[in-house]
């Protein structure tokens, strides 16, 4: 017995995907009889009632009340699946089937069954399946008795009916850029004959960046962000929809202009969008409402996210543009409790602008720009990233930097913003206008509640493209037929592009209601939500398939909790982090050079000394020291620890710039402890760059570009909304060039390092050699001592090491005279406090 006790405790690291059937259960106890009189009570105002409790009471007939069970599939002490729940059942039969992803350490899988009720989930039993049973590959499917404190010793002992196989990671069945699939068991299918343009900024002038060279001969040509999608707005002619997490009225799109402008270029975008809906285009704006910010009944407050929605929306008012400020409300299957947290919580964060343009002959197509940057107030800048430069004509009136409070311009520094955006064309736009709809009547669902139903808000605000024949669209429900292909798909500089959301039940209208054909549409059914969880399901995807090296830049970057040194039960259970290292570790075992490189802001925006800035940099030096320490152990069993360090295959950056010409105007009041170091920043004329981008590059040959952050909230799928896309060139890939592939994703990858190192090296174009990691990471590492530095130089580009210190165990600490960030305080590797971990992971 002991034996088989410490073999069922010994962990074993289950890196694959679980396929999981939950079949039915039997003899489960009654665990509702003594809350049924306390529900009855709390339901006479209507005013706290469970999901089942209307359906029940119209049925007309006094049934008996028993258990709501439902199953969650729990490892590490993460949850990876959940079933919807059977009403009133003792017997129920949920027949539901899972293919989860898993990278996990683990001694147990458990199936943990509860009774949804309304004073909360009650646990009715567990069934445990040893690790090293289910590690083997064998599939197993059996009933097997559910575990817990039963007082009826006279019925029958409760069982549950599963089924579980794994299997393990490997191979070229993980290859992303492979076949028809793409990402496989998604939402929306890989759609094919696309084009897609990358954006880095929101601006790039000419000449700025040097010409990368490509295969064939050809030039890489990245677009101009805001440029084109204010060219793209003036030249639509039937619809402009835009969805933000913050639309600022005022801003203006060109600035410093590298093409002629058409009339109404120079509008600010608020007059922009009012003048093409004077046109007679149809404007609709779908924007996240702050339910922090007022502007009613003489109540006026910013909002703690400070997204000027409520300005917003005024400046909208009385004109034929529809602008609506939409609450990231949850579903009203979701517990009272719930409802307030996801709702008070959790964001609409999606960033997405459509418009009709110009297709093949006389017909109209649809054109789509997604990724980072929101169209708002200090989103605009350059590669150059100025501090103390052009405040008074490039930025004027658009001055944002959130780490003081100094109204104005205050003389700088203004905060750089870096970013990454991209526009769609071809079958795949049409998915994210499919996206756009299905937010949309959501959000007039929700209005139309509000309103008492008598009136026809905004009824008939979308075009119905199948009614305007010049402009094309899907002719089937597939969407990717020839008729909307941009693109050849012989031709050698066409696109696979495939849409990603991260997005539930609560905040579309569309998804299924019945259960089988949500799961047939890929969704997961989770309790009682339907949830697309694809960004999650992509990344992890495109991690797996890396064979050479992994290029991530993000807003944040923490997860994978269920294996930090500390605080495992935060809640970020999502797999990226553990993917990464256990990706390395893999190759490092094989003997294969691989790297991965991850920029990230110095900071996440705000004030680095408050408590919510702290938290986050805390889970973020949890996960680094996760890695690491998987990175340090996989050198040391390969017995080559004495060879290569840690930072010869994982390393963290991030950006800042130093101004030494400045002449920063001095702050025209004493220093007040909410500009703490804003003198100092000014004296050394230095400030970090914040990195806001959400996206990554495997191989040079597959590329990432969304809304998404590398956190829970975004991962989730029901927590904050995002979109995202995943696209390559099917004749630019490894697989297909036989040698490393120059196409538009290498040289949108060179691009990117040319701006964060200030010129280019031959040795980058190899990005997972190990004398490329060395070159990046002296060069990076030189830049910070030159940033953190009392005397003012130049650095060489924006790229610094992330100050932190890591071992040759793998150990995280903070550098040896500098475990604060210059000028501005805050502890670099944070500090755990009491903010609900929900709202910081």
């Amino acid at each position: 017995m002991d034996n088989n006790n410490n073999i069922k405790k010994e962990q074993v690291f289950l890196h694959g995907d679980l396929d999981i059937y939950v079949i039915e259960a039997k003899s489960l106890p009654n665990l509702d009889l003594s809350s049924e009189a306390v529900r009855r009570c709390l339901s006479m105002g209507n005013f706290f009632t469970s999901p089942f409790s209307k359906k029940m009471r119209s049925s007309g007939k006094d049934k008996m009340i028993t258990s709501d069970p439902y199953v969650s599939v729990v490892i590490a002490g993460a949850t990876i699946a959940q079933t919807r729940v059977i009403p009133n059942s003792e017997n129920p039969i949920w027949d539901e089937h899972f293919i989860m992803p898993v990278a996990h350490p683990a001694h147990k899988i458990e199936f943990i069954v509860k009774d949804n009720d309304v004073l909360g989930a009650e646990l009715i039993g567990v069934v445990d399946i040893p690790v090293q049973r289910v590690v083997s590959g064998e599939n197993i499917d059996d009933w097997f008795p559910i575990i817990g404190q039963y007082s009826n010793c006279l019925q029958a002992y409760p069982e549950l009916h599963i089924s579980i196989q794994f299997w393990p990671v490997g191979g070229v069945k993980d290859d992303i850029c492979s076949g028809d699939s793409g990402v496989p068991k998604t939402y929306f299918p890989l759609r094919k004959g696309g084009n897609v343009t990358l954006y880095q900024d929101a601006h790039v002038p000419d000449g700025m960046l040097p010409d990368i060279e490509l295969d064939g001969g050809k030039v890489f040509q990245a677009g101009k962000c805001w440029e084109d999608i204010c060219h793209a707005i003036l030249e639509a002619h039937h619809l402009i929809y835009v969805i933000g997490w913050s639309v600022y009225h005022p801003i203006k799109l060109v600035r410093e202009p590298t093409r002629p402008l058409p009339c109404g270029g120079e509008l600010s975008l608020g007059e922009l969008l009012k003048y093409k809906s004077q046109e007679g285009l149809r404007v609709v704006m779908l924007i996240w409402d702050d339910r922090t910010s007022h502007d009613k009944f003489l109540i006026k407050t910013d909002g703690v996210m400070q997204t000027h929605d409520e300005e917003t929306k005024k400046f909208f008012k009385n004109s034929a543009v529809h602008c609506v400020l939409s609450p990231r409300y949850a579903s009203n299957k979701l517990s009272i409790f719930k409802q307030q947290v996801v709702g008070t919580l959790f964001t609409h964060h999606q960033k997405c602008v459509l418009v009709d343009s110009q297709g093949a002959g006389n017909n109209r197509k649809i054109s789509a720009f997604i990724g980072g940057l929101d169209l708002c107030d200090g989103r605009y800048d350059t590669p150059q990233h100025r501090l103390f430069r052009d405040l008074e004509t490039v930025y004027k009136e658009d001055f944002h930097n959130p780490t003081f409070q100094v109204g104005s311009s205050g003389g700088g520094p203004r905060e750089p913003w870096h970013d990454m955006h991209c526009k769609v064309e071809g079958p795949a736009a049409y998915d994210i206008l499919t996206n756009f709809e299905q937010r949309w009547r959501k959000a007039k669902k929700w209005r139309d509640f509000r309103l008492n139903k008598v009136t026809n808000w905004h009824d008939d605000a979308l075009l119905r493209l199948d009614r305007i024949s010049w402009i094309v669209s899907p002719s089937s429900s597939s969407g990717d037929d020839k008729a909307i292909q941009v693109t050849d798909e012989n031709d050698p500089e066409t696109w696979n592009v495939q849409v990603f959301r991260s997005i539930d039940s609560g905040s579309v209208k569309g998804f299924p209601k019945d259960f089988d054909k949500a799961q047939s549409q890929n969704l997961l059914c989770g309790k009682n939500l339907k949830v697309d969880q694809s960004i999650h399901t992509a990344y992890v995807k495109a991690i797996r398939s890396a064979q050479h090296f992994i290029y991530i830049e993000n807003q944040y970057f923490l997860g994978s909790s269920y294996h930090w040194p500390s605080y495992e039960k935060a809640g970020a259970n999502h797999l990226i982090p553990m993917e990464l290292a256990l990706k390395i570790s893999s190759k490092i075992r094989a003997n294969e050079r691989f790297a991965v490189y991850i920029v990230i802001p110095m900071w996440p925006e705000g004030v680095p000394t408050s408590n919510a800035v702290q938290e986050i940099l805390f889970w973020q030096g949890q996960t680094m020291a996760m890695m690491y320490k998987i990175i340090a152990d996989a050198l040391k069993d390969a017995q080559v620890s004495h060879i290569y360090h840690p930072h010869d295959f994982l390393n963290f950056f991030c950006l800042g710039n130093r101004e030494p010409e400045a002449t920063p105007t001095p702050s025209p009041h004493r220093e007040s402890s909410e500009n703490r170091g804003l003198g100092s920043v000014k004296k050394f004329k230095r400030f970090m760059i914040y990195v806001h981008a959400k996206g990554m590059i495997v191989d040079d040959q597959y590329v990432i570009i969304g809304s998404a952050n590398i956190n829970q909230r975004s991962m989730d799928g029901s927590r904050d909304t995002e979109i995202a896309m995943g696209a390559y060139q099917p004749k630019y890939t490894w697989k297909e060039k036989n040698w490393h592939p120059h196409g538009q994703v290498y040289g949108y990858r060179m691009w990117l390092w040319a701006e964060h190192l200030g010129s280019l090296d031959d040795r980058f174009k190899e990005p997972h050699s190990l004398e490329c990691v060395r070159t990046m990471n002296n060069i990076a590492k030189q830049n910070w001592n030159t940033f953190a530095s009392d005397r003012i130089s130049h650095m060489k580009g924006h790229l610094m090491l992330y100050p932190v210190k890591v071992g040759r165990d793998g150990k995280v600490t903070a550098l040896d005279n500098c475990d604060s960030f210059p000028d501005v305080g805050g502890k670099i590797l944070g500090a755990a406090n009491s903010l609900p971990d929900t709202l910081t992971t």
